[in-house]
């Protein structure tokens, strides 16, 4: 008993010590970092090396152990300031932001630990033409279906915003469209509009709030109509992949019911072959201009998005005469856009699916996930194209992941049908 007593109070005790160790350390951690108000000396030795909107500059630092951080102040434009800090285990700082290609001034001051800060040493930059302005003229408008086609170059892989606008009612310009990207290559369409010319204007911004002028056009919009959806008829050919059942039947793709039931493949494919497609006919021969696709979503409690048999990337062929059936190529021989196959269906591109908008993967998503996938999804065909009356469309893997069937709610299809 009194061994175990003795080991008890032992325990006590560096409990006890533990406990007052760490209140000392809490306490402490909100004292004054340093009381040594000694003033820090400059930066010295310091060089400059420009980069498109910004400087890396280096220096080396006082020899002293009281130094928090180097701070660096300067304006990015006539308006704007900026500050920016880097740690004593740094010998460089990098300033970014600068609305031009010109001269700025950065002042530079050493800060102790105890806040008190060294004489200031300034230096001048003069950053190359910053991203927003080189993606500028690369930016082009054209007339497309309904609309207006935007291209823009973003070089340096920079944060930046392709902002449209256009006359209102009353002709006072307003923002229609917001593109915020760091792609290399942008191509959109805005679309709904009247088929008389109109003014487009695309400035380009910066998340530093930097706005470049405006690039102005007027654009006259292609015609532009939905394919009438009664027209359509399943055009079933001997190497066409079978459908579940009829109740999942080539109906659902154009019944104008984004919800179930779906048009489903067999499930599995059997026997398994793959890639594999289905054909049918639209009743009309058009220029297609661009379609809409519907996948299959939550169901109850299934949650199908981004997985299951939801068309992974694909290829949509077309023709305007009567179909012959043939084994479609994989997407290792393909021919070029436009081009046939040794059976005449012409190759109107390969598509895939778009990532999910929060960047999380299934089975996370988030509102905007989910409003993003139950939108559809709008693919573009190019302007290039000849008229079509019959679709194939081939699945080359599914999101799943599982590749032996797949899935589609429903699609529309745009374009001239005159």
């Amino acid at each position: 008993m009194k061994n175990r007593l003795k080991i008890n109070g032992c325990l006590i005790a560096l409990v006890m010590t533990v406990l007052h160790l760490s209140c000392y350390r809490e306490d402490s951690y909100n004292t004054v970092v340093s009381t040594d108000m000694t003033k820090p000396g400059p930066v010295t030795n310091v060089q400059v090396s420009n980069f498109n909107g910004g400087a890396y500059i280096t220096y080396t630092l006082p020899n002293s152990a009281n130094i928090l951080y180097v701070q660096a102040d300067y304006m990015i434009n006539s308006k704007t300031s900026r500050q920016t800090k880097s740690s004593y285990y740094s010998d460089s700082i990098t300033v970014s932001g600068f609305a031009q290609s010109q001269d700025y001034q950065v002042t530079l001051t050493v800060v102790s630990r105890a806040q008190v800060k060294s004489d200031t040493v300034t230096v001048t930059v003069h950053p190359g033409t910053p991203p927003y302005l080189l993606a500028l003229p690369s930016v082009t408008m054209v007339p497309d279906f309904g609309g207006v086609n935007i291209t823009c170059i973003n070089p340096t892989l920079a944060n930046i915003g392709i902002i449209t606008i256009t006359p209102d009612s009353t002709n006072k310009l307003q923002i229609v469209n917001q593109d915020y990207t760091n792609a290399d290559s942008n191509n959109f369409s805005l679309r709904g509009y009247d088929t008389v010319s109109r003014v487009f204007g695309v400035y380009i911004t910066d998340q530093f709030g930097n706005v470049s002028d405006t690039v102005f056009a007027t654009i006259k919009p292609i015609y532009e109509v939905l394919m009438t959806k009664s027209l359509f008829n399943a055009y079933v050919l001997p190497s066409d992949v079978l459908s579940y059942n009829s109740y999942y039947g080539l109906q659902n793709l154009w019944d104008g019911n984004t919800g179930e039931p779906t048009y489903n493949t067999a499930q599995p494919i059997t026997p398994l072959v793959w890639p594999a497609w289905m054909t049918f006919d639209m009743g009309e021969t058009a220029k297609l201009s661009r379609y809409v696709m519907w996948d299959r979503g939550i169901d109850g409690s299934e949650d199908f998005m981004w997985g299951f048999g939801a068309p992974g990337t694909w290829a949509i062929w077309a023709r305007p005469d009567q179909p012959v059936d043939e084994v479609m190529p994989d997407s290792t021989s393909f021919p070029a856009l436009g081009q046939t196959t040794p059976g005449g269906w012409i190759f109107m591109g390969k598509f895939q699916i778009p990532g999910q908008p929060s960047g999380l993967a299934n089975p996370n998503y988030t509102s905007a996930d989910l409003a993003f996938w139950n939108a559809g999804f709008d693919f573009n065909f190019s302007l290039l194209l000849p008229k079509v009356r019959y679709i194939r469309f081939e699945c080359l893997n599914n999101a799943g992941g599982t590749n032996n069937f797949f899935d589609i709610n429903e699609m529309s299809f745009y374009g001239d049908n005159r």
